[in-house]
């Protein structure tokens, strides 16, 4: 069939029509789209099951926009708006989780979205044909979810109207977020000065209704969307009357505890989300996620238990390592100092020893908020990461162990003994490519029998941040007293220092994170194992290394045979790679956990080191 866009008409014609039978209009959006069938209606725009012709009749959906009232400044207003929301709702589906939007069209004097149509079935539908949703479902929605909400909040976009029948579960399981409603958005702005809301009943906030909407707005009512999946109630009407068995207008404040049974973690979360005055709510979607889950793997202080370390990835010097943690304000001063503990190994090489602590499994929010000061977009969007256990080295290699390495037997390509800029045997070593340190680790492994490695940019953030959520480990700033980087520029309410022009010797301002880890915020640039990304649409959340799809294929073979894929990826990759913590020269925004940039493999300069990892073995 063939179904005809006039308001007027929406007659269905036989299919392959030109022209509509009953009212002659054009039937063909933009000469290549055909409706066929009306699906509804919103506030202001019908939709449309469509195919593309031009694309053998694939599936796609068109929304009209048609505003209710005609020939006001204000709708003419909303008009402008509406072609430059179709430029943003075309960058936000540059998301898996996003509708693509596939054109923007004029005809007949009416315009037009035609998106990406989502094959699978909403959440309204599936609460209705399976029931009720229990905890570990809504957790899973709003890992899922959450960060697509950062995404397009990130962008000045607010949704408006999240509610389970916006929300559609694709036939591999994922979930979509659908109808950005772009005639509501930007009507909210144009229309609601004439006394028009948007959103759903029983979904939207209470400030929206006074036509005012936040990023927390969207939160407060994909929270409404949990509760009422969790509970099976929805809005009921009788009479004229409209019922909600979870909102009490008494109190003014939800009561759905009750009906649901779910951990007194979730409900607190789910609480917040849900409060009345939008300031008491979380601010952004990666607060949401921060505290739905938070780092299961912080060390304790001092712990009274030395577990062994596994003896097959560690040698027989298995040690637990004391350090002093410290914090500081948020005006960069130390506020505290604390010792700490974990465990891990002493490897040594000829007369050289390092050492390597271990990292327990845990998941994060890689990445920064949008509210992070100095943030690029490179760093969205944040994106909830299962990372395994792995052991990292506590300082960035030095020039005394690439020094011992070099004269190890090669395995590919010759390395330079001395490559550094700033000599000193206990400072890192600079001036060496990717390809230099995937040599050097394929030497390491070779002689102690191990998988030395580079590890993967979710594995270094993951190393670095120690459980926390702030720009540095140190907190919400950072100090020279503490750090190696361009003193003579400050961070946020921080406070100028030293500027050193030089590297320094690996954890000399002995100021480590949780884990033990010295020197992550500056002195110099680590390479990742990753290829380089301009952002983390699509990035992977196991924690793995986001590589090229070769090296995807062949990545498992590292566990068993680690120097055999090191040499062929020496022979085929050749994409830029990235780089994380920052180095002695840069400003000190530049020197944040969630801070990455790319450079060619090849690259060398005196910023540039590394630090090793290592995974244990599988059983």
């Amino acid at each position: 069939m063939s179904q005809c866009f006039n308001p007027n008409c929406l007659h269905r014609n036989p299919a392959k029509t030109k022209f509509c039978q009953k009212c002659g209009n054009k039937l063909l959006l933009g000469d290549r789209y055909r409706a066929i069938k009306y699906i509804g209606q919103g506030g202001f725009g019908r939709t449309f099951r469509a195919i593309d012709e031009k694309r053998l009749d694939t599936p796609c959906v068109i929304k009209q926009f048609l505003p209710q009232q005609q020939g006001s400044p204000a709708l003419n207003k909303a008009e402008e708006l509406f072609k430059q929301e179709a430029v943003r709702l075309r960058d936000l589906g540059n998301h898996p989780q996003i509708p693509d939007l596939l054109s923007f069209e004029e005809q007949d004097g009416r315009f037009y979205l035609v998106q990406q149509f989502i094959d699978g079935q909403d959440l309204l539908k599936e609460l209705q044909q399976r029931g009720k949703f229990n905890e570990a479902q809504i957790r899973q929605l709003l890992n899922d979810l959450l960060p697509v909400l950062d995404f397009f909040h990130q962008k000045n976009v607010i949704h408006r109207d999240i509610k389970p029948d916006n929300i559609i579960r694709d036939q591999n399981g994922k979930l979509v977020l659908i109808d950005f409603g772009v005639s509501k958005q930007l009507t909210a702005s144009v229309l609601t000065r004439m006394g028009t809301v948007t959103g759903s009943a029983g979904y939207a906030p209470p400030e929206q209704m006074q036509g005012q909407v936040f990023p927390a707005s969207d939160l407060y009512s994909l929270a409404v969307t949990c509760i009422r999946l969790l509970t099976g109630c929805l809005l009921t009407e009788s009479n004229g009357m409209i019922t909600d068995e979870l909102f009490s207008p008494m109190q003014m404040e939800w009561v759905w505890r009750q009906k649901a049974t779910v951990s007194n973690e979730l409900a607190q979360v789910l609480d917040k989300m849900l409060s009345f005055r939008v300031g008491d709510r979380y601010q952004s979607a990666v607060d949401v996620l921060q505290a739905l889950n938070p780092s299961v793997a912080t060390p304790s202080v001092n712990p009274s238990v030395n577990p062994s370390v596994n003896p097959s990835v560690a040698p027989s010097v298995a040690k637990t390592f004391s350090y002093e943690v410290v914090k500081l304000d948020r005006n960069g001063n130390i506020s505290n100092r604390e010792t700490a503990s974990n465990r891990g190994y002493i490897e040594r090489i000829s007369s050289i020893e390092f050492e390597m602590v271990n990292i327990p499994a845990g998941k994060f929010v890689m990445g920064s908020p949008a509210r992070e000061a100095e943030r690029l977009d490179s760093e969205s969007p944040p994106h909830l990461v299962d990372v395994p256990e792995f052991y990292i080295a506590r300082t960035q290699v030095t020039q005394a162990l690439w020094w011992e390495v070099s004269k190890l037997p090669k395995i590919n390509l010759d390395l330079n003994p001395d490559p550094s800029y700033f000599k000193g045997d206990n400072r890192p070593v600079e001036c060496v490519s990717w390809y230099d340190c995937i040599e050097f680790c394929a030497r390491l492994s070779q002689k102690t029998g191990k998988n030395y490695r580079l590890p993967s940019e979710a594995e270094w953030e993951y190393a670095c941040r120690a459980g926390t959520t702030t720009p540095f480990h140190f907190g919400e700033n950072i100090s020279t007293e503490v750090a190696n980087y361009n003193g003579d520029n400050i961070y946020s309410n921080g406070k100028k220092g030293i500027y050193r022009k030089e590297t320094i010797p690996v954890r000399s301002l002995n100021a480590a994170n949780a884990w033990g880890l010295y020197d992550m915020h500056g002195n110099v640039w680590e390479w990742c194992l990753d290829d380089g990304h301009n952002n983390y649409t699509g990035a992977p959340t196991n924690g793995l290394p986001w590589l090229g799809e070769i090296e995807n294929e062949n990545y498992a073979q590292f566990k068993h045979n680690w120097q055999t894929w090191l040499k062929k990826i020496l022979e085929t990759n050749n994409n830029s790679k990235l780089l994380c913590g920052g180095r002695w020269s840069n400003y000190p925004g530049n020197c944040r956990s969630a801070s990455r940039r790319c450079l060619s493999p090849g690259s060398r300069n005196d910023s540039i080191g590394f630090r090793i990892a290592v995974s244990p073995p599988t059983t």
